[in-house]
Formats: structure tokens, C-alpha cells, sequence
């Protein structure tokens, strides 16, 4: 009987090299294949692309497993990017990381592995999947990224392996030393893979030029000081203004208009409840009778909720107010470990 062959995605970190050592020992056919999404360098004048696909020629020879070079930049920036720069233009605070795997991961990088005449495609994410194609929380709550992949389809997911989604953190970089496999103690890359380590301002400021704005007090109303545009703030985070007496955060944006109030947890940043739409299930149809669970944002507790449909998409409401319900931003929807599906948040309501 011949070897079932699977693709995994090598990315040259220690979460995707583990996971092609663990296909390769339970008997799989791997081959390895390392995406180039972004063409750019970084503020150093270094393609960082460059340094990971080092990394994984170094995996993919002590292996012994044939690795691929695909090159999907353009479809990334028509798919993903333009989609991100046109968010943030509307006033929103966009993922693009979603979409990524929504887009390219598991939609151009499946179609790829299924031309190689894969029967799998592998990634390093913390998560799971059943038989059935349900998306399942990792076991280590720390590094769970089901929240990332909220947007896959089902269809995908059943051709989705996810070797790492059972451990934590530290057990996958000691098994991977005791590999020796070289990524054991890479760091791990963090932030939005097109910006990496540019001064975000600097770096959106190339798409969309700066339109100067101003701060308003949320509560009475008064102008405060200048901004140099309301694309850079998102809800609940810190705005930095010189000469205040104590710090402010963004409470909501009105076209290029920022409003602030003073203190972490004022009141004004609290919602009772939100209105979402663009929903996405991975799995229909679904019953909205009973309370579910859901975050807001990546890493966040699971938060109870009541759903309720309307006619223009969904009203959650949460059984605790929630900080910082970001336009633009996703709710993704868990019924106990199984991850249902996502909306994209289109406000709070007090």
C-alpha cells in the first residue's frame, strides 16, 4: 500500500519543521513547500523571506524530503493586502491575517499541494480538526489559533493535518531539539507578515497619504490636538498626546475625527453588545437557541454570548460589557472547543 503523501507548509519556524518530523515518522510522503507572500524588505534593507527560506532548505535537507519554492505575492496583494489598505482607509481596523488563510493558505497553497498530488496539506497552527471537518481548539490555551483560521471552510479543513495542535509551546520546541532540527530556538515571527519590523505610521503612510484630523473629548466634545490621520488608532488602544495630564484612549472615530476619554477603562470603551456582519459558518445550519462563546480579538477569554440574527447580519450580546469592539476586527464563535464560524464586527452598542 502506498504512503499517503502530504504537503506541508514550511514556513522556517520551529512550529512548521516539527511538524514535517512528525508526518515523516508517522509514514507520510512529505513535501515541503515554502510560500513567498511579500516581495519587500524590511526597514534594514534584508528580505526577511530570504532568511526563512534559508531555514527551510536547511529543515527540508536534514529531512530528506524534496522542498518547492511558490511565489504567491500578487495574488496575496490582490487578495489580501488591498483588501486590508481599503479597510483601514474606511476607518476600520482590518486582519489580514484571516484572510490570509482563508485566501492563500488553505485555498492557493491547497490547490498547489493537490497538483503535487497531496492527499494532505499540513501547517504548523495550534489547532485541530475531527473527522467530520470541525475546527477544534489546540490544547495548549496559551498558543491556541483557531481564532486565525475561523474563516476556512470545511471542504478544506477535512484535507487540513495539523501535527502540533496537542502540544504546548515549550514540548514542541524540546521535541524539536532532540530532532535536531535547527529552527528548535527561532524566535518566533510575530505582527502582520507585510510590515514585520517597519514603523507601521511610516509604512501605511507609502499607501494611503496622511490627512491630518483632530482629537476630540468624547465626552464634551472638545478639540484636543491634531492627528495625522484616524487610519493610525484603532478602538481602546492608547493615543499618544503631548501635554495631557493623564493618558487617553480612543473611544470611537467619526470619518477623520478621533474622540478619546481618559483612563483605561472608562466606561465610553465598554459595549454591551455588538452588531456584526459578513458571517461565516464553517458548518450549516446553525442554532443560534442557546448561549455560545466568543472573542473579539486574538488571545481573549471566551466570552459568553446570545446571538440573535437581524436583517442586516447579527446582534451578540455578551453576558459581561466588553472592551473595545473594533469595526473591522472579527467575532469568532465557539461552541465549547469547536470553533463555528466568524462575523466581522461593524460596531458596539452600548
Amino acid at each position: 500500500m502506498s504512503k499517503k503523501r502530504v504537503v506541508v507548509g514550511l514556513s522556517g519556524g520551529v512550529d512548521s519543521s516539527l511538524s514535517a518530523h512528525l508526518l515523516k515518522e508517522q509514514g507520510y510522503e512529505v513535501i515541503a513547500l515554502f510560500m513567498k507572500n511579500w516581495d519587500e524588505n524590511n526597514d534594514s534593507g534584508v528580505c526577511t523571506a530570504d532568511e526563512d527560506q534559508k531555514d527551510v532548505i536547511r529543515i527540508a535537507s536534514l529531512l530528506n524530503i524534496p522542498y518547492y519554492t511558490v511565489n504567491y505575492a500578487q495574488k496575496y496583494r490582490e487578495k489580501v493586502f488591498d483588501e486590508f489598505i481599503e479597510g483601514l482607509r474606511k476607518g476600520l481596523t482590518p486582519n489580514p491575517d484571516l484572510l490570509c488563510n482563508r485566501e492563500i493558505k488553505f485555498k492557493a497553497l491547497l490547490e498547489t499541494a493537490e497538483g503535487l498530488g497531496a492527499d494532505f496539506l499540513a501547517t504548523g497552527h495550534y489547532c485541530r480538526r475531527d473527522e467530520e471537518g470541525r475546527l477544534l481548539k489546540g490544547l495548549d490555551p496559551n498558543k491556541d489559533q483557531s481564532y486565525f483560521l475561523a474563516q476556512v471552510p470545511s471542504l478544506a479543513l477535512k484535507k487540513a493535518l495539523f501535527p502540533i495542535g496537542a502540544f504546548c509551546k515549550p514540548e514542541v520546541r524540546n521535541q524539536a531539539k532532540n530532532a535536531g532540527l535547527v529552527t528548535y530556538d527561532k524566535k518566533d515571527s510575530t505582527g502582520i507578515c507585510f510590515i514585520g519590523n517597519k514603523n507601521f505610521k511610516k509604512f501605511i503612510q507609502t499607501y494611503i497619504p496622511s490627512t491630518s484630523g483632530f482629537f476630540y473629548d468624547h465626552i464634551s466634545k472638545a478639540k484636543i490636538a491634531s492627528h495625522e490621520g484616524a487610519c493610525f488608532y484603532t478602538i481602546g488602544e492608547r493615543a499618544r498626546i503631548s501635554g495631557s495630564d493623564a493618558p487617553y484612549y480612543v473611544a470611537h472615530k467619526e470619518g477623520n475625527d478621533v474622540f478619546v476619554v481618559k483612563g483605561k477603562d472608562h466606561p465610553a470603551l465598554f459595549s454591551k453588545s455588538l452588531h456584526a456582519s459578513s458571517s461565516f459558518w464553517i458548518h450549516e445550519p446553525f442554532d443560534f437557541s442557546k448561549p455560545l462563546k466568543a472573542k473579539i480579538r486574538y488571545r481573549q477569554e471566551d466570552q459568553d454570548c446570545v446571538v440573535e440574527k437581524d436583517k442586516n447580519g447579527l446582534k451578540v450580546t455578551f453576558f459581561r460589557p466588553q472592551r473595545a469592539c473594533t469595526p473591522g476586527q472579527y467575532i469568532v464563535f465557539y461552541d465549547g472547543d469547536i470553533c463555528l464560524g466568524s462575523s466581522i464586527i461593524d460596531c458596539g452598542i452600548s
